[in-house]
């Protein structure tokens, strides 16, 4: 089994999941982190390894789902995917966005992390789409 955690800078991670549970219900899997001006870089990084404690437990590995590429969110969750002594495996994606968590559910029963985040990318690119007008013709057939 696969879990998620999200983190972000603000409250994002939170909103993220609390608009997550409106759609789907509780999601035991996923687990959220944020960066707060209070508490600062080393406040972040004692949440973060006591989330990464708490959805390790029990996985095969661990996803985690960032805002932003080299932030601290990102470089965080970096040192844990990077360090051989860290388990389960760690991988890491940023640019998490509402479609990215909703479709986590897809990849929850994955063993190996890596090829989960593989797989997520894959469901997410198709949701990024730019709106544009559609034209209509009506047709000649009745």
């Amino acid at each position: 089994m696969i879990t998620i955690i999200v983190a972000t800078h603000g409250p994002l991670a939170g909103a993220f999941l609390e608009s997550a549970r409106m759609v789907y219900g509780e999601l035991p899997q996923v687990y959220c982190v944020t960066l707060s001006e209070q508490a600062g870089i080393e406040g972040f990084k004692h949440d973060f390894a006591h989330e990464m404690a708490r959805a390790g437990k029990y996985a095969d590995g661990v996803l985690v789902l960032c805002d932003l590429q080299s932030g601290t969110p990102w470089n965080v969750a970096c040192q844990y995917a990077f360090s051989p002594q860290t388990t389960p495996p760690v991988a890491v994606l940023a640019g998490v966005n509402f479609p990215m968590l909703l479709q986590s559910e897809e990849i929850s029963e994955f063993t190996d992390v890596h090829r989960a985040a593989d797989r997520l990318l894959a469901l997410t690119l198709p949701t990024l789409i730019k709106a544009v007008p559609v034209t209509y013709e009506p047709s000649d057939d009745f």
